[in-house]
């Protein structure tokens, strides 16, 4: 007697805590298919995802879509002991093979197609579409595969399920890059980033201020200050190129913060906007938060609220202090000429006799 064969269904139905457009888009990247195909699978209609699987193959198909978000079930596949083989009256059809010419067959030859996306290139190591390393992917994709195939496989047969391997790539995470404009960061390793940028870039900009004004090398003071303000706009720069990464938008859109007035809204965008679930055109997604990051994600943010309030707070009491004690714009001035009795030109005589003495 054989041994029970599985099937995994599927009706459209979620996982608790997960979306519609979430789940679209992790089994779109499990099965590496289209995203409008794999709408289709959400019509409210049991469809069978995967046949013909053993109890250990149909467990870690369960666990891999369920944490993708499906809510799918496992049940026997009785139809799996049927199977149509090729007879003499009923041969399996041959492959037909196309011949091409010497040329097409060496411009083929030069071009290739990313395993995980689908993209067309020229041959590389890195997919332009997706920034895998090709290599590393395959050798991912062999290993999975060996976990789950059976140790003997039948015949093939024209009338057999399809056998599409499903890739539990939601895992992979990104290469941190401090100084580059590849790749991806989140909101709070932005926040994070740059303050370490601000208090590295401001205690060597003040170390050349120091020089400059105390006359102390002064020609040099200038020349690290110039390069400490260049190196952190840089720095800056990759840094929001990186977010915007994150978010699935072009690096190219990080010159909107020199427009005036959109200047004042798109970095709100850049710190608020979440980044794209899973891997996108510009790889995977950043390594998790460390508790470092986040600490000093805080304490920017503490920052960034803190001085506004106590500037709006403390500029209007400087103002009435400074208009209370008659140094703002000449108003001592004024108020001294309004005075009964003023004489203005006993007042420059006794200036005069000031400096004299000076």
């Amino acid at each position: 007697m054989s041994d029970v064969r599985y099937k995994i269904m599927f009706s459209g139905e979620l996982m608790p805590d997960f979306d519609l457009a979430q789940v679209e888009q992790n089994l779109a990247q499990l099965f590496k298919s289209d995203i409008d195909k794999i709408r289709q699978l959400f019509s409210g209609k049991p469809v069978a995802l995967k046949r013909d699987l053993s109890g250990a193959q149909a467990e870690k198909y369960l666990t891999a879509l369920q944490r993708a978000g499906a809510k799918v079930s496992k049940e026997n596949d009785l139809a799996s002991a049927l199977s149509l083989v090729a007879t003499d009256d009923h041969p399996e059809p041959e492959p037909q093979t196309a011949s091409a010419s010497p040329a097409m067959q060496a411009q083929a030859d030069d071009r290739m197609s990313c395993p995980k996306c689908g993209f067309e290139q020229p041959k590389a190591a890195e997919c332009s579409g997706c920034g895998i390393i090709i290599e590393k992917f395959l050798a991912r994709q062999t290993e999975f595969e060996a976990s789950i195939q059976p140790a003997t496989s039948s015949a093939a047969s024209p009338y057999a399920t399809p056998q599409a391997a499903v890739y539990d790539n939601t895992g992979e995470e990104g290469e941190l890059k401090y100084l580059n404009f590849d790749g991806r960061i989140g909101r709070l390793r932005l926040l994070a980033w740059n303050l370490l940028l601000v208090l590295v870039a401001y205690a060597i900009i003040g170390v050349a201020a120091g020089m400059v004004i105390g006359d102390f090398l002064a020609p040099l003071g200038w020349l690290i200050g110039i390069a400490a303000f260049i190196a952190s706009m840089v720095y800056s720069v990759s840094f929001s190129v990186q977010r915007l990464h994150d978010i699935g938008w072009s690096g190219w859109l990080v010159l909107l913060n020199f427009v005036p007035f959109v200047n004042i809204v798109f970095p709100f965008l850049m710190l608020f906007m979440p980044g794209t679930q899973g891997p996108n055109r510009f790889g995977p997604p950043p390594p998790a938060n460390s508790t470092g990051v986040k600490v000093a994600a805080g304490i920017f943010i503490v920052i960034l609220v803190i001085v506004p309030i106590t500037m709006a707070i403390s500029l209007p009491a400087y103002m009435a202090y400074m208009e209370n004690a008659g140094m703002m714009g000449g108003e001592g001035m004024e108020g001294m000429e309004g005075m009964e009795g003023f004489d203005e030109e006993a007042f420059l005589e006794y200036q005069q006799q000031l400096e004299q003495q000076q």
